[in-house]
This record gives C-alpha cells, structure tokens and sequence, in this order.
C-alpha cells in the first residue's frame, strides 16, 4: 500500500484510519522509568510494523502510554491492542525484571482495560453537515 499525505492507497481502498490509545499499569502502579518508555517504544513499533500500521507518536508517563496509530483497513484495532499489550508486558518483563516486582502488579503489566478513541479528519459535525447537503436523486 502507498501511504501519500496521511493517505493510504490499495488496489480497492483509499484509508486514512488513525487510533489513539491507552493502556494503563495493573492497578495504575507506577512501574515505567524512561528506559523502560523508550523500549516499550521500541517494541510497540515492531508489533506495528509487523501489522502494516505505523506508530506515529507515542509517550507516557510512570503509569499509562499513549500511542497514536495509522493502521490499515484490514486490522482490527482489537487484534492490534492485544498484540501490542501481549508483546510489549513479555518483553518489558522479561527485559527489567529487577524493576517489575510481581507483586506489586500480581503477574501483569498491562490493565485488562485500555482506551481506543478514534481521530484525525474533520470533526462528526461538520461529516454531518457535508453528508446532508449531497444532492440525492429524486
């Protein structure tokens, strides 16, 4: 797929579909250094990547991520979160283990819940309005 100005183009689609989402620590715990945000980073690109979506930003802070995602039409942004959280608290884990005791988030990183919001385009009211002024045929 060619990506022009936002713009994803396919054989049979033109797509411009951007996700923001959030996970929170188990329990809101503040486990994440800035060591730990970039290489979370680091593998939340990967798994991107690996989806044909591109992660466009992405901070946080000692308790929850933020990350802002141009993903393709083909994914479901469900499927996407649960790679991203499943990939991301294995390595996470596995890679700082001296600073993740599992006590403290009872064996998981990642809350089970997270926010998907999706954005970018113009705002629903003026969709809306654009959508009610096309000239229906009688």
């Amino acid at each position: 797929m060619d990506q022009v100005n936002d713009y994803r183009r396919g054989r049979r689609v033109v797509s411009a579909l951007h996700v923001h989402l959030v996970f929170m620590t188990k329990f809101r715990r503040g486990v994440f250094d800035d060591e730990m945000l970039a290489r979370c980073e680091e593998v939340m690109r990967k798994v991107c990547e690996d989806f044909e979506a591109e992660l466009r930003e992405f901070n946080g802070e000692r308790d929850h991520v933020h990350l802002l995602i141009n993903y393709p039409t083909k994914v479901a942004v469900s499927k996407l979160v649960n790679s991203l959280k499943g990939v991301s608290a294995r390595r996470i884990r596995q890679e700082f283990t001296d600073r993740i005791h599992p006590a403290v988030t009872h064996g998981h990183l990642w809350s089970p819940s997270y926010l998907a919001a999706s954005c970018g385009g113009a705002p629903l009211a003026i969709i809306r309005q654009y959508i009610e002024q096309q000239q229906r045929p009688l």
